[in-house]
């Protein structure tokens, strides 16, 4: 059945799409096409999500659109119950043609709200992203509308006002906060284009009795399955931090700060996972909201939300067929991610953990919060960076894991390094491998769960090479080429064989 959604067809509402198949998910409410395409409703002018539980339309009255810039673009507005700015992105890797790649790519930045921080209604433009790509802007317009439907403008339009949609149903955040936070320069623009695209005005959207000033706002997250759960918890539970992180009765919560520009929120937020529905039920705390499209896209890459296991598990099953709903961790913060990667070179998880409390202790931000076990923000950048060496030999860390903390600190406090999944990968991966102490070990890691890379691979790792059976960096590389462009999803699997539970990922 699943093959058959994917089948052409003669007249497709959108290339690629057989509108039939389609129609058979949106009936079945599968969720594992959530996000995968969108569904116009002519009779009615508005476009949901496949697993959206309203009266089912007649087919006749269906269009269906691959993303929701092409629907919004074409007249529909997002469905208010199954709220299409919920469902998990579609993928942003493919093995295909070059310029699919690149419009995939030019997508994926604009997907990315930490780069939505600049106070430019115009950008992330098609210029500013043509440079980063490499190509012309005219050449990444012309193949963005080829594989999109839309401009990268109009694309880039329909994130925000998802973004700030989904603030006003969820917060009760004022109008010129929402627009700001979904990344609009004046609440004026924000009101034309909201008007202009939705018919409604912004206010007639905010939700009776919805959440309340001071409450905690609480979000519901999809994804596709299948998805472990348990694994994922596993992972994090046990590299948990005190003050930090905290498990309790399948639930994880923790403490993080957001800086967009010059503003920056610190909170808490608590997550757990309602399998049934193929969800996250995700609670994060008021003052947190005006970031929270960054803490909601900062969420779903943590947790690998947004995965496609269709093609991952197409390309990787017959080599690794236990591991079909294992995902890749990633992190809320790329900077801490990275620390922590440095921290647990060459040693245990548990050392690491160690190593990594004592961090948090001498130098994380005290906070209070209503969780029990979380009162402390992980060190800031500006801290570890100004540290001596004294008190970091204090907490036993060694002179050449000093001196490589102390690196990624000053570059990422001073803007030459930013870890996150919009980050430029080969360009990151050049920067980090230039600093004292980080390998490529190190910088394939973070690639993988910060840059969030699904094709990184740390070649060298002696237990990768034990679970593909081979002895050099070499070999290794030359057995993964078959598992592109889904490497990291395979590194993985290949941990896990050694141990069918933890650990999934070494530290």
């Amino acid at each position: 059945m699943a093959g058959a959604y994917h089948c052409p067809m003669s007249k497709p509402s959108t290339p690629g799409l057989e509108g039939d198949a389609c129609y058979l998910a949106m009936r079945t409410h599968d969720a594992r096409f959530d996000g995968t395409f969108f569904t116009a409703v002519t009779s009615t002018g508005i476009y949901c999500r496949p697993v959206c539980r309203v009266k089912l339309p007649r087919r006749e009255n269906c269009i269906f659109f691959r993303h929701a810039a092409q629907a919004e673009a074409s007249g529909f507005r997002p469905c208010l119950r199954c709220r299409p700015e919920l469902a998990p992105r579609a993928a942003s890797w493919s093995t295909e043609d070059a310029s699919r790649i690149l419009a995939l790519q030019a997508a994926r930045l604009i997907d990315e709200p930490d780069a939505w921080t600049d106070g430019d209604d115009s950008g992330p433009g098609a210029a500013q992203i043509a440079a980063r790509l490499g190509v012309s802007d005219r050449h990444l317009r012309r193949i963005f509308e080829t594989q999109f439907g839309v401009s990268p403008l109009q694309y880039l339009q329909t994130r925000r006002l998802l973004a700030a949609k989904q603030l006003i149903a969820d917060t009760q955040l004022p109008m010129t906060q929402v627009a700001l936070a979904s990344g609009f320069a004046s609440v004026r623009r924000f009101n034309a284009a909201f008007v202009a695209h939705y018919k409604l005005n912004p206010s007639a959207l905010r939700r009776a009795g919805g959440h309340r000033e001071g409450q905690p706002i609480e979000v519901r997250l999809g994804f596709r399955p299948p998805y472990d759960a348990g694994a994922m918890l596993g992972f994090f539970e046990r590299r948990a931090l005190a003050g930090v992180e905290a498990m309790s009765d399948g639930t994880l919560a923790r403490t993080l700060c957001i800086v967009q520009g010059t503003r920056s929120y610190a909170g808490w937020l608590q997550l757990r996972f309602d399998t049934e529905r193929e969800q996250v039920l995700l609670s994060v705390s008021d003052s947190l909201a005006a970031a929270l499209p960054v803490v909601i896209s900062r969420v779903r890459a943590m947790l690998d939300l947004d995965a496609d296991p269709i093609a991952i598990n197409a390309a990787l099953h017959a080599s690794f067929p236990e591991g079909d709903g294992l995902r890749v961790p990633g992190t809320l913060d790329g900077f801490e991610l990275a620390i922590r990667a440095v921290l647990g070179q060459q040693i245990t998880v548990a050392a690491a953990r160690t190593l990594g409390q004592r961090l948090v202790a001498a130098f994380g931000e005290a906070i209070e919060t209503p969780v029990a076990g979380l009162t402390r923000l992980f060190p800031t950048p500006a801290a570890i960076a100004s540290a001596s060496g004294d008190a970091l030999g204090q907490l036993g860390i060694v002179r050449q894991r000093q001196a490589a903390l102390q690196a990624i600190a000053r570059e990422v406090a001073d803007g030459r390094l930013t870890l996150h999944a919009g980050a430029d990968v080969p360009a990151t991966l050049a920067a980090l491998q230039a600093l004292p102490g980080i390998g490529d070990w190190t910088a394939q890691y973070i690639a993988m769960r910060a840059l969030r890379w699904p094709d990184a691979f740390p070649a060298g790792d002696v237990a990768l090479q034990k679970a593909l059976g081979v002895t050099t960096a070499r070999a290794a590389t030359e057995a993964s080429q078959a598992w592109r462009p889904w490497r990291g999803y395979a590194v993985l699997r290949a941990w896990n064989t050694l141990s069918p539970r933890p650990p999934l990922v070494k530290t």
